[in-house]
């Protein structure tokens, strides 16, 4: 059975009237150059904090390319018209975005789109990094993003230690360009005076949760995140509290700002592109799983019946659970994956076979790396063993409702305090949970009568990673800060124009 991958994949005239011969000529005179100014702020020194967002990663990697296009130097650009000074980046050390620590690889190349029999297919691009971690880069630099920070670690002693990453404690990023062993990033950042600063962190701290399937804990109520594995959700008290410090630091020497909020989970391709139900049958092969989930069907009704002649469930709470596990299949294209869920009722107790199997629905989101799993042999000697289908789906591959309700939870606690602390602080509230909806539900509209939108690969504002921005979609980002920046501090700043930024690296 082939892989399910993903699908992937006006000139204006000037028009000009026509004079008699014996007219003179109109001329019309240039108009007057547009004075920029940036209000009551000061540009002179900006300084960018946050994570890969602020960063410019984008198709899984960090690279060259992906960094000059990151929103924090579109920003810095548009500040330069108005008073604004220069500003240096950590640049990695070449366009293919892997790199080594001690001549080893411990990061990847970034994605390209590689065509096989199958379809188009994101492909790590050959070839061997040559950005060193160990190699320290000298200096100090405006773009603090960092990839794959949570919100309390810009605050951690050593997260920038070199001899850290080899045991797991520190950043490798950030260990390239920190200033000490023991440094943390938002001293780093503080440590430049900034004049001007923004702050896009958080996404993380429910991100890693999600893109694994919800493998992890959510660690709402536990207050030591030094406890915590890297997948887990962060309690928010954890997150206000880093936050706060964050703020309390860049405002320190009077500083003016501008932070944003977290984007929602269901607005990334990454867990809108993959359906539930990839799965082509044809009708022999359909009546043959059915026979083959015959018994498991049966048993959960058995079982759950049993438990409602033993008061431990009630027979309606029984049946929605019976119809919601019963796995069948139709011929045809569009058939539900089989999937393993553990908020189900745990059978196995009254008969080992009674997994916790039912098949997805609509309601669940299968994260984009599915694609190219589902399909694919569990058993490579045995031909009936296809994953997601005589095999289930493990949770790693699939967000539930249930483990969507613990991300919403901890993102609408954390953007209310993103919120209020924008307003205590005084800084530039830039909505980017609002504007990423937008970009998902109806797109952006170019002066080249194209539309931006989030759909994988073809959209132009995702890369190939599905998390991530392209660079055409990090000049909407930028453009979303502008337009704050300009209504908060009075400036007149103009937009970034999107289509002078790529929405896919074709290599």
């Amino acid at each position: 059975m082939k892989k399910f991958y993903a699908l992937l994949l006006p000139v204006l005239g000037l028009m000009v009237a026509c004079e008699n011969d014996d007219e003179a000529a109109i001329v019309t005179p240039d108009p007057d150059p547009i004075e920029y100014t940036s209000g009551s702020a000061n540009f002179a020194n900006y300084v960018a904090v946050g994570n890969s967002l602020t960063a410019g990663f984008s198709d899984n990697a960090l690279f060259e390319s992906g960094q000059a296009a990151s929103f924090p130097n579109m920003l810095a650009t548009q500040f330069a018209l108005a008073g604004g000074g220069s500003f240096n980046i950590p640049f990695m050390a070449d366009d293919l975005g892997g790199a080594t620590l001690g001549g080893n690889p411990i990061l990847g190349n970034r994605l390209i789109l590689l065509f096989t029999p199958d379809g188009p297919a994101p492909t790590p691009k050959s070839g061997t990094g040559t950005t060193e971690i160990s190699t320290k880069l000298s200096g100090s630099f405006n773009n603090m993003g960092v990839p794959g920070s949570k919100s309390y670690e810009l605050l951690a002693p050593g997260y920038g230690s070199v001899t850290g990453v080899a045991l797991g404690t520190a950043n490798p990023y950030f260990a390239r360009f920190s200033s000490a062993e023991d440094a943390t990033v938002v001293g780093d950042a503080a440590a430049q005076g900034a004049t001007f600063f923004s702050l896009w962190t958080g996404a993380n701290d429910i991100l890693l949760y999600a893109t694994n399937g919800g493998s992890g804990t959510d660690q709402t109520g536990n207050f030591d995140p030094t406890s915590y594995e890297r997948n887990d959700i962060t309690d928010p008290n954890v997150f206000a509290n880093a936050l706060n410090g964050i703020l309390t630091a860049m405002t320190a020497g009077g500083a003016d700002g501008v932070i944003a909020n977290i984007p929602d989970v269901r607005d990334l391709p990454f867990f809108t592109t993959v359906p539930h139900n990839p799965v082509p049958l044809d009708e022999a092969t359909a009546t043959l799983l059915n026979g083959s989930y015959a018994a498991y069907n049966a048993g959960v009704a058995g079982a759950l019946n049993f438990l409602v002649t033993q008061m431990a469930i009630s027979q309606e709470d029984a049946d929605a659970e019976i119809a919601k596990r019963t796995i069948s299949f139709a011929p045809g294209d569009t058939n539900a994956v089989v999937l393993l869920d553990e908020g189900l009722t745990d059978l196995t107790g009254i008969n080992p076979a009674l997994i916790n199997m039912r098949q997805a629905t609509t309601e669940d989101l299968l994260i984009l790396p599915s694609s190219s799993f589902i399909g694919t042999l569990a058993n490579e000697a045995d031909p009936t063993s296809i994953n997601g289908v005589a095999v289930p789906l493990a949770d790693n591959w699939v967000l539930t409702p249930e483990e969507q309700a613990s991300v919403e939870t901890a993102l609408t606690a954390y953007n209310a305090t993103i919120e209020a602390l924008a307003t205590q602080y005084d800084l530039g509230f830039v909505d980017m949970n609002a504007k990423l909806t937008e970009l998902r539900e109806t797109g952006f509209p170019q002066t080249d009568g194209s539309v931006v939108t989030n759909v994988f690969a073809t959209g132009g504002g995702f890369s190939l990673d599905g998390v991530h921005p392209a660079p055409r979609g990090y000049a909407i980002v930028a453009n979303a800060f502008l337009e704050v920046i300009n209504a908060k501090f009075g400036s007149n700043l103009p937009p970034v124009e999107p289509l002078n930024f790529t929405g896919l690296y074709i290599d």
